[in-house]
Parts: structure tokens; sequence; C-alpha cells
């Protein structure tokens, strides 16, 4: 897959989009690590090497759409990310597509580069069937809820998460479950 994005007036790169390879698993595992801190702050899984690998495991498997952005110039140098997963309903066996990561870089662009590489994750999936796609977004990252919204997405549902003092200390604390009760 690949996909092009002139300069235009800006005097930015061009940028490109193709699959993400092992050459890129570093840079990924760097994104990942980002992702990990706007989402859970401190509790963040910030090790690379975990990261790394469970990226890697991915590469190429069937199902997963797997992309990098890079300059033109520099195609070998990821500036952006993304990771979209095809799932089935468990319940009526439908396919849908699960975005897992959307990363990009501190670079001159960013926000061209993140429309950039879901224009193209979106045609992907396109293509590989996909006529329903989700994606969790941190309700304090702002941009990427723009992103989301700009091409075309709805939110549908909100998690709502209540930390409990006890079960094993500071950071130990556990998550409550299932769907709750609404106050009367």
């Amino acid at each position: 897959m690949s996909g092009e994005a002139g300069p235009g007036s800006s005097g930015l790169p061009r940028y490109l989009v193709r699959e993400a390879t092992a050459d890129d698993l570093d840079a990924i595992a760097n994104f990942e690590v980002e992702i990990a801190q706007v989402s859970f702050g401190d509790e963040a899984v910030t090790d690379a090497g975990l990261h790394r690998r469970r990226v890697g495991a991915a590469l190429g498997k069937p199902g997963e759409i797997t992309l990098v952005a890079a300059a033109e110039a520099a195609p070998g140098e990821p500036v952006g990310w993304v990771w979209l997963s095809g799932r089935t309903n468990s319940l009526t066996g439908a396919r849908y597509g699960n975005f897992r990561s959307l990363a990009v870089a501190d670079v001159a662009g960013r926000s061209r580069i993140g429309e950039l590489l879901l224009a193209a994750v979106l045609r992907a999936a396109d293509e590989a069937g996909l006529r329903q796609l989700t994606g969790k977004v941190h309700a304090r990252n702002l941009g990427m809820r723009a992103l989301y919204r700009k091409f075309g997405f709805e939110a549908t549902h909100v998690t709502m998460e209540k930390r409990v003092a006890g079960a094993g200390g500071p950071g130990q604390a556990g998550r409550s479950g299932g769907a709750g009760r609404a106050a009367k």
C-alpha cells in the first residue's frame, strides 16, 4: 500500500504511507509508549520491548493493517503509524475493524500526516471488506477526537471507570467491570 501527500503551499516535505516492516519496530514501539502515556498516565506500560514484540507479532499477519508514514526524502524513518485489526463480532459474525493505534511524531505538518494515515487505513479497510470501524480514544485526547470526527466517526459508547481503594495498594486498584446500575 502506498499513498503520498505533496507539500502544497505550506512548503512541508512530501510524505508517503507504506506497510510497516520489522525495520520500523523501534520507531513504532516508541509511538506505542507515547500512546500509552497519553492514554494511561502514570499507569502506562512503557516497556518499549514489550510493545515491540506485540506489534511485531501483528506485522504481515492476515487481518492486521499496519502502516507507517515517512517523509519521501527519508522513507526508512517513520514519522507516524496506524494499526487496524480485523475482528469478527461473536454474536452476529459480522466483520469489523478495530483501531489499535494512530500516532504521529511532533513534527511540522503533524495534522496532515495524521489525516494521510487515517485516509490510507480507511482505504485498506475498504479493500479488506470492513464496513464498520471502531476505535477508542482517551477523553482528553482532543486532537484524535477531532481527527476521528473529521473522517465521519461518531461517538457511540462511553466507557465509565472508577478506581477503588484496596485491592493491593497504590497503583494496584482494581477496575470496576460490567455494566453499572443507573441511580434513580
